[in-house]
């Protein structure tokens, strides 16, 4: 008999990374877009605690600003797909996930990626919420 709440009934549950880049953390822009790194504003979909600081991990979209890059999209407000985080993350099966660098990749309000590659690495998470992101990828782990 499991914890009362914590999903004990059957069925498989999706696994979900744990959330740790927080408003004001800057990720890498790992597509060629221009930008080179952005800075979480808003976290989309996000329903929290009144004064709680929202939190996104992989697979999240974001909303952030870039802040190094070609001059043409430095300083605009952009949306984005989180693809890559450092803290480390379970999967079901037991394995354990981290990459090296926090990435994301900006996308469209229609959720199509805005470049036409992705440099590095994507999680596998990740890929199977943004199909259309994960078309781009080069190598989905």
């Amino acid at each position: 008999m499991g914890k009362k709440g914590a999903g004990s009934a059957t069925g498989v549950s999706p696994v979900f990374p744990v959330k740790v880049l927080q408003v004001g953390s800057r990720l890498t822009c790992a597509d060629n877009t221009g930008a080179k790194e952005i800075q979480i504003i808003s976290v989309m979909s996000y329903q929290g605690v009144r004064k709680r600081v929202p939190k996104a991990g992989v697979g999240d979209r974001v909303v952030a600003s870039v802040k190094r890059g070609a001059p043409e999209i430095r300083k605009q407000i952009v949306q984005a797909v989180i693809i890559r985080q450092r803290k480390e993350y379970a999967r079901k099966d037991g394995l354990r996930i981290k990459f090296e660098d926090n990435a994301a990749v900006l996308v469209t309000p229609e959720a199509s990626p805005r470049g036409s590659e992705v440099r590095g690495p994507m999680a596998r998470e990740a890929a199977e919420r943004w199909p259309k992101v994960a078309g781009i990828a080069s190598i989905v782990v």
